[in-house]
């Protein structure tokens, strides 16, 4: 019943799950038993009680173990027993509770691209080069190699959440699935010896809250953030996160108390894009500095057949795409060795699927093929790599793309040529999109490079791509910013960073939406130099109700000059949009170290809108700097997912069972229908509700509902506002009464 959490690099593969169609996916195999009902929950309190408070609280109801109690990050504690016993607890406390989700883990060229050389010849207060020296970043991630040559210089000790001692080493093979994520994430903030990272003096703090093969749960990252305000980092790095996009779940609420408590708090937005509505947290934190990724410049090969041209994206790994001319294309199944026998001098398309990317490009490099393209079995296109080097070009396009190039082959020879197109500075496909449902804030905040970014790793060097790795970027430039302006609070190295980003164009020549990309690229040595700052850095105007016509909406600012000279603003006008009017401040002049809190008017007369969401930047004009300050503002119900996170398990008594799911704005209509796997008829409802309110839904079901023995196909669907949601899964009813979810 829990939910996955990824760390935010595309590497490892361990994405939020696409919607599955049952008609087109392979049988899944039979989940063992269950049969631990215990669970672990995080008690928040609504007022603040002693530890000696709350060991009492936790004598009245024996059955339950106490585990952490966090003194910083959030006012609670962490218990595990049975729900019934945790409900007794929490009422009694008069406090909520939230089950623990699972995580997992969502110099170089990237560092040139957003000004990191530049900083090199600038020097702080007292004249030392901007290096980071002096400062201290947490990394909250599955450890680190702190004897990797590039990194023990600067780490500074840190602490196991996972097995509970001070040794925050990287998985090992002899202690399970291995990792090297928070290595790579430690290396882009700091490495300093091969490679540089953004800033390589800084000081390096570890804390492990993932495990083997990337694994953790909330409670363990809420006591590596509970850790690290005890520590009192300077700037804190999670470059993991799940697909709920909520800002209250307990994550996020921990990270806005230890901004509140004066730490940077830096995170992934996640790899579910191109949609909207994908950021998870705790990238939906309020407070932290949630960050995209953006690609450096890349060598993207395109593919054209009939008269069609395909991207095709590169595995990590794969040697560069380097053809130019015309080749023989055929169709391979899933790339077994007897599916490649007529493979050579070909490029071969196969399905995902069966054989790790690996196998299937050595079966096709041992046939002869001359490149592969391995097309997604699921819905988009997927990001993945190569577990050895293989000489032949390895590449991933979409599901709908690999069957259109198969269709082309129907009953003749296809032959395709392909091109090479150099592209910068775009949005990542992967990167997850904003804006973050209930508030209706604009996340993610920034970007910055994560695509083929190369750093340390356990025993070397390997270029990773993901949201994971545009964050530490972002972390290592704060550091930087810290360094040069020590009394800064949070909220001013947020703004600098976004003040001066540089908004990015898409394909077609277009601004990104707001939503997506935030107020842009960093641009450390614009953040550094600037003579004001403008805070926050983005404004909400909320919602507005279509059945009000006329509405009138505040958005407040406050303008510092931070210069040496007075200065003289300006807000531009804005662009002419129906239905939209605004009130902007009028000019003004600040001296050096004044600053003044100015009001942005919005009216809106809805029966003249034609969009649910409406999104742009106003510009502050400050002698020659021009201040980007993104806005957002949503009519009535916008076209958000109406229900995500939904896991099921054993229930606290016998014979019951539980779901959790997350319903961000509430439903009018909610239920889980039941279809047969093989004929996909409609069996009945495990349950079905009306009107219920947003957050999350927990609730328990006897076994007389479950239907006989047999896989079948869930789907959990929501209904508000006209617009229904679900999510499909599989059902496994064993003949003990048991019961088991599984994704494809």
């Amino acid at each position: 019943m829990k939910k996955l959490i990824t760390i935010s690099t595309l590497f490892l593969l361990l994405l939020p799950q696409p919607s599955v169609h049952a008609r087109t996916l392979h049988h899944p195999s039979v989940p063992k038993e269950s049969t631990d009902i215990e669970k672990v929950s995080i008690i928040i309190l609504n007022k603040e009680k002693s530890e000696q408070e709350i060991r009492q609280l936790i004598r009245s109801t024996p059955n339950l173990e106490l585990r952490h109690i966090y003194k910083y990050a959030i006012n609670g504690f962490s218990v595990k027993g049975k729900q019934s016993d945790i409900d007794k607890l929490s009422n009694l406390a008069g406090a909520s509770d939230s089950p623990v989700h699972s995580y997992q883990v969502h110099a170089e060229e990237s560092i040139k691209m957003i000004g990191g050389e530049e900083v090199r010849g600038l020097f702080d207060a007292k004249n030392q080069r901007l290096t980071g020296k002096g400062i201290k970043v947490g990394v909250i991630d599955t450890g680190v190699d702190y004897t990797h040559p590039d990194l023990r210089t600067n780490y500074g000790g840190g602490q196991d959440l996972v097995d509970g001692d001070n040794d925050p080493m990287e998985t090992t093979e002899r202690e399970g699935e291995s990792t090297l994520h928070g290595t790579h994430v430690a290396g882009i903030i700091a490495a300093n010896g091969k490679i540089q990272g953004v800033a390589p003096e800084a000081t390096i703090i570890s804390y492990r809250a993932l495990g083997p093969g990337g694994n953790g749960t909330t409670e363990q990252v809420i006591a590596a953030i509970d850790q690290a305000v005890k520590d009192q980092v300077d700037i804190l790095n999670l470059s993991l996160g799940n697909n709920v996009n909520g800002p209250d779940l307990p994550i996020s609420m921990a990270l806005n108390k230890a901004v509140e408590k004066g730490i940077t708090a830096v995170t992934s937005s996640g790899n579910s894009g191109p949609n909207n509505w994908t950021v998870g947290s705790p990238g939906t934190a309020s407070k932290a500095i949630s960050v995209g990724a953006s690609t450096p410049a890349l060598n993207i090969a395109y593919l054209e057949a009939a008269g069609k041209k395909f991207r095709l994206e590169p595995l990590q790994g794969s040697v560069e795409w380097h053809f130019n001319k015309s080749y023989e294309i055929m169709f391979a199944g899933l790339g077994s060795k007897e599916e490649l026998k007529d493979a050579n001098g070909k490029i071969v398309l196969l399905e995902r699927g069966e054989l790790t990317f690996t196998e299937k490009a050595i079966n096709a490099y041992e046939a002869g093929a001359i490149a592969v393209i391995i097309y997604n079995n699921t819905k988009g296109t997927f990001f993945g790599n190569l577990e050895k080097g293989v000489s032949i070009p390895v590449t991933a396009v979409s599901k709908a793309s690999g069957e259109k190039i198969k269709k082309e082959m129907t009953n003749k020879r296809l032959f395709a040529r392909t091109y090479i197109i150099e592209e910068k500075d775009v949005l990542a496909d992967f990167s997850s999109r904003g804006p973050v449902t209930s508030t209706w804030e604009i996340k993610p905040d920034v970007l910055a490079p994560g695509v083929a970014i190369n750093s340390t790793v356990p025993g070397g060097y390997l270029p990773l791509q993901g949201t994971s790795m545009a964050a530490p970027h972002v972390a290592g430039a704060c550091a930087l910013i810290k360094q040069a302006h020590p009394e800064w609070s949070p909220e001013k190295i947020k703004a600098a960073l976004m003040n001066t980003a540089k908004p990015l164009l898409n394909k077609k020549g277009e601004l990104y939406r707001t939503f997506e990309q935030g107020a842009g690229r960093i641009q450390i040595e614009k953040a550094l130099k600037t003579n004001t700052l403008v805070m926050p850095a983005s404004l909400q105007f909320g919602k507005f109700q279509l059945s009000d016509r006329l509405h009138e909406h505040s958005g407040f600012v406050t303008i510092e000059n931070i210069g040496l000279k007075g200065q003289n603003y300006s807000f531009s006008i804005p662009r002419a949009e129906k239905g939209l009017s605004w009130r902007l401040p009028l000019p003004l002049y600040l001296k050096p170290g004044e600053k003044k809190r100015v009001e942005i008017k919005l009216s809106v007369d809805t029966h003249l809108l034609d969009k649910k969401v409406y999104d742009g930047t106003h510009i502050l004009n400050a002698g020659s700097e021009k201040i980007m300050l993104p806005y957002l503002y949503v009519l009535e119900e916008p076209d958000y997912p109406r229900v995500m996170g939904f896991g099921i398990g054993k229930g606290d008594q016998k014979q019951t069972y539980r779901y959790e799911v997350y319903l961000p704005g509430g439903a009018e209509e909610f239920g889980i229908a039941m279809f047969d796997y093989d004929s996909l008829r409609f069996i009945g409802f495990l349950d079905w509700k009306r009107n219920i309110g947003k957050g999350e839904l927990k609730q328990e079901i006897k076994s007389e509902q479950l239907p006989r023995p047999g896989l079948y196909v869930i789907k959990v669907f929501a209904k508000k506002a006209g617009k229904e949601d679900a999510i499909e899964s599989f059902l496994f009813v064993q003949s003990n009464g048991q019961i088991a979810e599984q994704h494809d």
